[in-house]
Protein backbone atom coordinates (compact mmCIF):
# COMPACT_ATOMS: atom_id res chain seq x y z
CA UNK A 1 0.00 0.00 0.00
CA UNK A 2 1.37 3.25 -1.21
CA UNK A 3 1.29 6.31 1.11
CA UNK A 4 -1.78 8.03 -0.46
CA UNK A 5 -4.36 4.85 -0.02
CA UNK A 6 -6.35 4.36 2.70
CA UNK A 7 -4.94 2.39 5.69
CA UNK A 8 -1.63 3.28 4.79
CA UNK A 9 -0.92 5.44 7.51
CA UNK A 10 1.23 5.29 10.37
CA UNK A 11 -0.15 6.72 13.81
CA UNK A 12 3.06 6.51 15.81
CA UNK A 13 5.77 9.22 15.03
CA UNK A 14 9.01 8.17 13.00
CA UNK A 15 11.42 9.10 15.55
CA UNK A 16 9.26 6.64 18.18
CA UNK A 17 9.19 3.73 15.61
CA UNK A 18 12.75 4.55 14.90
CA UNK A 19 13.79 3.81 18.25
CA UNK A 20 11.75 0.74 19.09
CA UNK A 21 13.68 -0.89 16.15
CA UNK A 22 17.38 0.52 16.84
CA UNK A 23 16.35 -0.83 20.75
CA UNK A 24 15.25 -4.45 19.46
CA UNK A 25 17.92 -7.61 19.55
CA UNK A 26 18.52 -7.78 16.12
CA UNK A 27 20.68 -5.31 14.12
CA UNK A 28 18.94 -2.45 12.44
CA UNK A 29 19.90 -3.53 8.43
CA UNK A 30 19.20 0.76 6.73
CA UNK A 31 19.61 0.28 2.81
CA UNK A 32 20.03 3.37 1.16
CA UNK A 33 17.22 4.42 -0.84
CA UNK A 34 17.81 6.96 -3.45
CA UNK A 35 14.69 8.21 -4.23
CA UNK A 36 10.99 7.27 -3.66
CA UNK A 37 10.70 4.02 -5.89
CA UNK A 38 13.68 2.58 -4.45
CA UNK A 39 12.44 3.66 -0.81
CA UNK A 40 8.98 1.16 -2.25
CA UNK A 41 12.16 -1.82 -3.16
CA UNK A 42 13.19 -1.84 0.50
CA UNK A 43 10.59 -2.05 1.87
CA UNK A 44 9.27 -4.81 -0.64
CA UNK A 45 12.54 -6.62 -0.12
CA UNK A 46 11.52 -6.70 3.69
CA UNK A 47 13.39 -4.31 5.51
CA UNK A 48 11.95 -2.15 8.22
CA UNK A 49 13.69 0.97 7.92
CA UNK A 50 15.60 2.96 5.13
CA UNK A 51 18.81 5.48 4.84
CA UNK A 52 18.50 8.46 2.94
CA UNK A 53 22.75 8.97 1.77
CA UNK A 54 23.98 12.89 1.41
CA UNK A 55 26.27 11.95 -1.32
CA UNK A 56 23.40 9.79 -2.81
CA UNK A 57 21.04 12.51 -2.94
CA UNK A 58 23.91 14.87 -4.17
CA UNK A 59 24.63 12.42 -7.10
CA UNK A 60 21.27 12.19 -8.32
CA UNK A 61 20.92 15.84 -8.77
CA UNK A 62 24.73 15.55 -10.60
CA UNK A 63 26.05 17.09 -7.55
CA UNK A 64 29.46 16.25 -5.67
CA UNK A 65 29.38 15.41 -1.49
CA UNK A 66 30.50 18.57 -0.51
CA UNK A 67 27.91 19.70 1.35
CA UNK A 68 26.53 21.66 -1.44
CA UNK A 69 22.71 20.63 -1.45
CA UNK A 70 20.26 22.74 0.97
CA UNK A 71 18.01 21.63 3.45
CA UNK A 72 15.43 21.93 1.26
CA UNK A 73 17.08 19.76 -1.36
CA UNK A 74 16.75 16.73 1.18
CA UNK A 75 13.37 17.61 2.36
CA UNK A 76 12.29 16.83 -1.10
CA UNK A 77 14.30 13.62 -1.05
CA UNK A 78 12.78 12.93 2.94
CA UNK A 79 8.94 13.40 1.66
CA UNK A 80 9.43 10.85 -1.28
CA UNK A 81 11.63 8.17 0.49
CA UNK A 82 9.22 8.22 3.62
CA UNK A 83 5.80 8.63 1.66
CA UNK A 84 6.29 6.24 -0.75
CA UNK A 85 7.32 3.86 1.48
CA UNK A 86 5.90 4.44 5.24
CA UNK A 87 9.32 3.39 6.38
CA UNK A 88 11.59 5.03 8.98
CA UNK A 89 14.28 7.23 7.04
CA UNK A 90 17.64 7.81 8.95
CA UNK A 91 18.59 11.05 6.83
CA UNK A 92 21.98 11.91 6.58
CA UNK A 93 22.36 15.48 7.92
CA UNK A 94 25.85 16.66 7.32
CA UNK A 95 27.15 19.33 9.53
CA UNK A 96 23.53 20.44 10.40
CA UNK A 97 23.69 23.24 7.37
CA UNK A 98 25.43 25.93 9.54
CA UNK A 99 25.32 26.09 13.12
CA UNK A 100 23.31 26.23 15.87
CA UNK A 101 20.14 27.42 14.71
CA UNK A 102 20.64 25.81 11.50
CA UNK A 103 20.64 23.05 12.95
CA UNK A 104 17.53 23.38 14.95
CA UNK A 105 15.60 24.28 12.09
CA UNK A 106 16.70 21.17 10.05
CA UNK A 107 15.52 19.02 12.69
CA UNK A 108 12.01 20.84 12.59
CA UNK A 109 12.20 20.64 8.80
CA UNK A 110 13.36 16.74 8.96
CA UNK A 111 10.91 15.73 10.91
CA UNK A 112 7.65 18.10 9.62
CA UNK A 113 9.19 16.06 5.69
CA UNK A 114 8.52 12.82 7.65
CA UNK A 115 12.05 11.95 8.73
CA UNK A 116 12.65 9.21 11.55
CA UNK A 117 15.98 9.90 12.23
CA UNK A 118 19.24 11.98 11.64
CA UNK A 119 23.14 11.99 11.57
CA UNK A 120 25.18 15.04 12.40
CA UNK A 121 29.04 15.01 11.92
CA UNK A 122 31.80 16.65 12.84
CA UNK A 123 33.42 18.07 10.36
CA UNK A 124 34.19 21.48 8.71
CA UNK A 125 32.57 22.50 5.11
CA UNK A 126 33.19 21.80 2.89
CA UNK A 127 32.98 18.64 4.65
CA UNK A 128 33.91 15.46 2.40
CA UNK A 129 32.65 11.64 2.22
CA UNK A 130 34.03 9.95 5.26
CA UNK A 131 36.04 7.70 3.49
CA UNK A 132 38.16 10.52 1.54
CA UNK A 133 41.26 11.97 3.07
CA UNK A 134 42.12 15.56 4.26
CA UNK A 135 38.75 15.67 6.40
CA UNK A 136 38.94 18.65 8.68
CA UNK A 137 37.15 18.38 12.44
CA UNK A 138 35.02 21.28 14.43
CA UNK A 139 35.83 21.85 17.54
CA UNK A 140 34.47 18.87 20.11
CA UNK A 141 32.43 21.47 22.06
CA UNK A 142 31.25 23.17 18.76
CA UNK A 143 29.94 19.85 17.60
CA UNK A 144 28.47 19.03 20.95
CA UNK A 145 26.52 22.74 20.96
CA UNK A 146 24.79 21.09 17.49
CA UNK A 147 23.79 17.70 18.93
CA UNK A 148 22.46 20.11 22.02
CA UNK A 149 20.67 22.52 19.67
CA UNK A 150 19.41 19.26 17.69
CA UNK A 151 17.99 17.16 21.07
CA UNK A 152 16.23 21.02 22.29
CA UNK A 153 14.70 21.20 18.79
CA UNK A 154 13.46 17.71 18.14
CA UNK A 155 9.87 16.52 19.09
CA UNK A 156 10.34 12.54 18.19
CA UNK A 157 13.82 12.91 16.08
CA UNK A 158 16.27 9.85 16.81
CA UNK A 159 19.63 11.81 16.78
CA UNK A 160 23.09 9.96 15.32
CA UNK A 161 25.99 11.94 16.55
CA UNK A 162 29.08 11.05 13.83
CA UNK A 163 32.46 11.53 13.97
CA UNK A 164 35.15 11.57 11.70
CA UNK A 165 37.59 11.37 14.33
CA UNK A 166 39.16 8.17 14.03
CA UNK A 167 41.53 9.01 10.97
CA UNK A 168 43.09 12.33 12.60
CA UNK A 169 42.93 12.06 16.39
CA UNK A 170 42.96 7.77 16.71
CA UNK A 171 40.47 6.01 18.61
CA UNK A 172 41.21 7.49 21.91
CA UNK A 173 39.89 11.18 19.81
CA UNK A 174 37.22 9.39 18.37
CA UNK A 175 35.93 7.94 21.91
CA UNK A 176 36.53 10.87 23.89
CA UNK A 177 34.02 12.92 21.25
CA UNK A 178 31.63 10.11 21.24
CA UNK A 179 31.24 10.60 25.17
CA UNK A 180 31.06 14.10 24.95
CA UNK A 181 28.50 14.09 22.27
CA UNK A 182 26.68 11.63 24.43
CA UNK A 183 26.37 14.21 27.04
CA UNK A 184 25.45 16.73 24.50
CA UNK A 185 22.22 14.30 24.03
CA UNK A 186 22.69 11.86 21.16
CA UNK A 187 20.69 8.88 20.82
CA UNK A 188 23.78 7.06 19.43
CA UNK A 189 27.01 6.97 18.06
CA UNK A 190 28.42 6.78 13.88
CA UNK A 191 32.18 6.15 14.30
CA UNK A 192 33.08 7.04 10.52
CA UNK A 193 35.66 5.16 8.43
CA UNK A 194 37.01 2.57 10.70
CA UNK A 195 39.16 0.53 9.34
CA UNK A 196 39.54 -3.06 10.69
CA UNK A 197 37.11 -5.39 12.83
CA UNK A 198 39.47 -4.85 15.69
CA UNK A 199 38.83 -1.09 15.44
CA UNK A 200 35.15 -1.79 15.31
CA UNK A 201 35.20 -3.52 18.48
CA UNK A 202 37.26 -1.51 20.17
CA UNK A 203 35.30 1.56 19.62
CA UNK A 204 32.01 -0.61 20.72
CA UNK A 205 33.96 -1.68 24.22
CA UNK A 206 34.59 2.42 25.11
CA UNK A 207 31.26 3.30 24.14
CA UNK A 208 28.42 2.35 25.74
CA UNK A 209 25.94 3.58 23.33
CA UNK A 210 23.56 2.19 20.44
CA UNK A 211 26.33 2.29 17.57
CA UNK A 212 26.06 3.06 13.89
CA UNK A 213 28.61 0.93 11.04
CA UNK A 214 29.03 2.33 7.42
CA UNK A 215 28.90 -0.79 4.69
CA UNK A 216 30.00 1.60 1.80
CA UNK A 217 31.69 -0.44 -0.75
CA UNK A 218 35.18 0.87 -2.53
CA UNK A 219 36.16 2.41 0.86
CA UNK A 220 38.08 2.04 4.22
CA UNK A 221 36.01 -0.72 5.89
CA UNK A 222 36.31 -3.95 4.77
CA UNK A 223 33.35 -5.88 3.90
CA UNK A 224 31.26 -7.30 6.53
CA UNK A 225 28.17 -8.38 7.05
CA UNK A 226 25.09 -7.22 9.30
CA UNK A 227 25.29 -10.49 11.30
CA UNK A 228 29.64 -9.69 11.98
CA UNK A 229 28.73 -6.17 13.03
CA UNK A 230 26.38 -6.96 15.55
CA UNK A 231 28.75 -9.53 16.97
CA UNK A 232 31.12 -6.71 17.15
CA UNK A 233 28.95 -4.26 19.02
CA UNK A 234 26.55 -2.16 16.49
CA UNK A 235 23.18 -1.42 16.64
CA UNK A 236 22.62 -0.14 12.96
CA UNK A 237 24.10 -0.50 9.71
CA UNK A 238 23.75 1.28 6.14
CA UNK A 239 24.27 0.70 2.90
CA UNK A 240 24.59 4.38 1.81
CA UNK A 241 25.04 4.64 -1.84
CA UNK A 242 24.71 0.87 -3.02
CA UNK A 243 21.48 1.54 -4.66
CA UNK A 244 22.56 4.43 -6.41
CA UNK A 245 25.54 2.65 -7.44
CA UNK A 246 23.56 -0.34 -9.24
CA UNK A 247 20.90 2.18 -11.09
CA UNK A 248 23.75 4.26 -12.11
CA UNK A 249 25.84 1.22 -14.15
CA UNK A 250 22.63 0.10 -15.76
CA UNK A 251 22.07 3.48 -16.93
CA UNK A 252 25.38 3.72 -18.46
CA UNK A 253 24.81 0.48 -20.15
CA UNK A 254 21.47 1.54 -21.58
CA UNK A 255 22.45 4.46 -23.01
CA UNK A 256 25.65 3.30 -24.77
CA UNK A 257 23.30 0.54 -26.07
CA UNK A 258 21.19 3.13 -27.28
CA UNK A 259 23.86 4.91 -29.04
CA UNK A 260 24.87 1.87 -30.25
CA UNK A 261 22.63 0.32 -31.77
CA UNK A 262 20.12 2.86 -32.39
CA UNK A 263 17.59 0.66 -29.81
CA UNK A 264 16.61 -0.52 -26.70
CA UNK A 265 15.90 -4.42 -27.78
CA UNK A 266 19.46 -5.41 -26.65
CA UNK A 267 18.94 -4.87 -23.23
CA UNK A 268 15.69 -5.38 -22.95
CA UNK A 269 15.64 -8.56 -20.86
CA UNK A 270 17.18 -6.68 -17.85
CA UNK A 271 14.52 -3.79 -17.80
CA UNK A 272 11.91 -4.24 -15.16
CA UNK A 273 8.31 -4.95 -17.15
CA UNK A 274 5.29 -2.60 -17.59
CA UNK A 275 3.65 -4.81 -15.58
CA UNK A 276 6.01 -5.11 -12.85
CA UNK A 277 6.57 -1.73 -12.66
CA UNK A 278 3.13 -0.54 -11.81
CA UNK A 279 2.81 -3.62 -9.11
CA UNK A 280 5.98 -1.95 -7.74
CA UNK A 281 4.22 1.53 -7.36
CA UNK A 282 0.79 0.42 -6.86
CA UNK A 283 -0.54 1.43 -10.18
CA UNK A 284 -3.81 -0.07 -9.81
CA UNK A 285 -4.41 0.47 -6.40
CA UNK A 286 -4.92 3.98 -6.76
CA UNK A 287 -7.02 3.40 -10.06
CA UNK A 288 -9.03 1.14 -8.06
CA UNK A 289 -9.19 4.58 -4.86
CA UNK A 290 -9.70 6.75 -7.72
CA UNK A 291 -12.89 4.49 -8.78
CA UNK A 292 -14.36 4.17 -5.55
CA UNK A 293 -14.86 7.77 -4.75
CA UNK A 294 -15.64 8.08 -8.09
CA UNK A 295 -18.51 6.07 -7.44
CA UNK A 296 -19.60 7.44 -4.13
CA UNK A 297 -19.61 11.18 -5.13
CA UNK A 298 -22.66 12.95 -4.83
CA UNK A 299 -24.24 13.97 -8.00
Amino acid sequence: MTYLLAGSLETAPAGERFRALVESQDILQLPGAHNGLAAIQVKRAGFQAAYLSGAAMSASMGLPDLGIISVEDVCFFIRQTARASGLPVLVDGDTGYGEALNVMHMVRAFEDAGAAAVHLEDQLLPKKCGHLNDKKLAAPQDMAAKIAAAAKARRHLYIVARTDAAASEGMEGAVARAKLYLEAGADAIFPEALTTPEMFREFARQVDAPLLANMTEFGRTPFLTAQEFQELGYSMVIWPVSSLRVAARAQEQLYATIRDTGATKAILEQMQTRAELYDTIGYHEFEALDASIIATALP
